[in-house]
């Protein structure tokens, strides 16, 4: 079925009939009126929860038939309103109208607390909740809380895993609208939104608005705790769990809890074994795609990540994150104990080790614990008789580094007393 194309004008008519309309008809439980009694006993379902309209292929439920069938154009991908002016189609006939006005340019609504304008009165009470901090929309799974009904829609996805939004190419489903139309991108391979200061393009408006940042260094979002500010939203999210040590991610095999769902995705590969990326070089394998991209910089030399202080240049951007900690003497990890401040996480994890004596490295063979890995390694070598380590004067070995650098001491006393007897 093609797209019915409506005129600039016939739209902007319906829109003030609509709101002339009088509005007597008035609902008991809420006081909300409405200008048609029928349009007052489809709000009563909002009360009363009925949702009399199934749709058969997902059995989703809806109070108003309307509804229904917009909602089965997520099915089909039916776009029947089309614009006269741009020919874009749409789904929703409010979705057109929301349209026009890119056209017209008018902005007729105004906040009266910060003078924005709006173009569509609905945008302007989202707005104002701003302002407010109203949120009248409640989750009956969580009890959490949105400012905006089609806010409070996609999460209740989150709950049901509804996913009405399918691919026709490779059937991969969403549950949002814009994620399906990103996504078709990756079938297509258009990138229309590109940087204008180095050329890279992307699918979609947020990556770009995130790349960005890395041009101009931006940090919109901030710890209210600790002050520490990050590029994007999800890295905030994922930093206050340092600070309410929560971890919301469990492994369903082994119980290991994480506060990051991509160090839970890395951790499920444990027990699975999978590792469907190879490197044509040497053939290694490798659980992530990332993790492989990062390898194939060991044969390439590749280091593209560089210090702009001092130039030094390194193959991971977790390699250049740290290193610039020497530039800024940034210590962000801070022992709970003593308050000793460290540049890495993986030091402050050694560190705690003093204060809780914790040795978690045994010897399989004598049972004597470490609190470092290395030092196991150098214990193992006393079992084996291996002794790796020897001395240039005199060829004597030692199973452990540490022996041989005090054995060295000896021969430099050697040459002292010998200077000192000539």
């Amino acid at each position: 079925m093609g797209s019915q194309v409506f005129s600039h004008q016939g739209i902007l008519n319906k829109l003030l009939l609509t709101q002339k309309k009088e509005k007597s008809h008035a609902c008991e439980l809420c006081s909300k009126a409405f200008s048609e009694a029928y349009l007052l006993k489809i709000h009563f379902r909002v009360h009363t929860k009925e949702k009399p309209y199934a749709c058969d292929i997902c059995s989703k439920a809806f109070s108003r038939k309307e509804s229904l069938n917009v909602h089965l154009r997520a099915h089909t991908q039916e776009k029947p309103y089309a614009c006269e002016l741009c020919s874009k189609a749409f789904s929703q006939m409010n979705h057109l109208k929301r349209h026009f006005l890119v056209h017209t340019e008018e902005k007729p609504y105004a906040c009266q607390m910060c003078n924005r304008m709006f173009s569509l009165h609905d945008n302007l009470k989202k707005h104002l909740w701003r302002h407010t901090k109203e949120k009248p929309y409640v989750c009956d799974f969580c009890n959490k809380t949105f400012s905006v009904q089609n806010d409070l829609t996609n999460h209740i996805r989150v709950h049901t895993k509804e996913k009405p939004y399918a691919c026709k190419i490779c059937s991969q489903a969403f549950s949002q609208q814009y994620n399906l139309k990103a996504h078709l991108r990756v079938h297509t391979k258009e990138k229309p939104h590109a940087c204008e200061m180095c050329s890279k393009a992307f699918s979609h408006p947020n990556d770009l608005k995130r790349h960005i940042r890395t041009h101009t260094g931006e940090k919109p979002y901030a710890c209210n705790i600790c002050s520490k500010a990050f590029s994007l939203k999800k890295n905030l999210k994922v930093h206050l769990r340092m600070h309410s040590q929560e971890k919301p991610y469990s492994c369903e095999m082994c119980s290991r809890m994480f506060s990051e769902q991509g160090n839970y995705k890395k951790h499920l590969l444990v027990h699975t074994k999978e590792k469907p990326y190879a490197c044509e070089t040497c053939s290694k394998a490798f659980s992530h795609q990332q993790d492989l991209k990062k390898h194939i910089r060991t044969h390439t030399k590749e280091k593209p990540y560089a210090c702009s202080i001092c130039s030094k240049a390194f193959s991971l951007q977790s390699g250049l994150k740290l290193h610039l900690r020497i530039h800024t003497q940034e210590k962000p990890f801070v022992c709970e104990i003593c308050r000793k401040a460290f540049s890495r996480k993986p030091d402050l994890k050694v560190h705690i080790r003093t204060h809780t004596k914790e040795k978690p490295y045994a010897c399989d063979i004598c049972s004597k614990a470490f609190s470092l890995k290395v030092n196991l390694k150098a214990h193992l070598g006393v079992h084996a008789e291996e002794k790796p380590y020897a001395c240039g004067f005199c060829n004597k070995t030692y199973a452990l580094q540490n022996s041989l650098k005090a054995h060295l001491r000896l021969h430099k006393k050697e040459t002292v007393c010998l200077q000192d007897m000539q």
